[in-house]
C-alpha cells in the first residue's frame, strides 16, 4: 500500500513571526513564498501544518 502524501504551498512570509514558526516552515521544507513541498501524511506533519496554518495552504492530498 502506498503512503499518503500532502502537497503544501507557502503563502505567507515568516518575517515578524516567532522563531518557532520560522523553524516549523523550514521543517516543512518551505522557506520562500509559493514554494511547494510534498510530504508524507503523518500526525507530526499535520501538527506542524496546524502550527503555521495561516502561512501555508494544503493544495491537495496526492496519492
Amino acid at each position: 500500500m502506498a503512503t499518503k502524501t500532502l502537497r503544501i504551498e507557502q503563502i505567507g512570509s515568516p518575517i515578524r513571526r516567532e522563531g518557532d514558526q520560522r523553524a516549523t516552515l523550514i521543517g516543512l521544507k518551505l522557506n520562500k513564498l509559493h514554494r511547494v513541498s510534498t510530504l508524507e501524511d503523518t500526525p507530526s506533519v499535520r501538527g506542524m501544518i496546524r502550527k503555521v496554518h495561516h502561512l501555508v495552504r494544503v493544495l491537495d492530498d496526492a496519492a
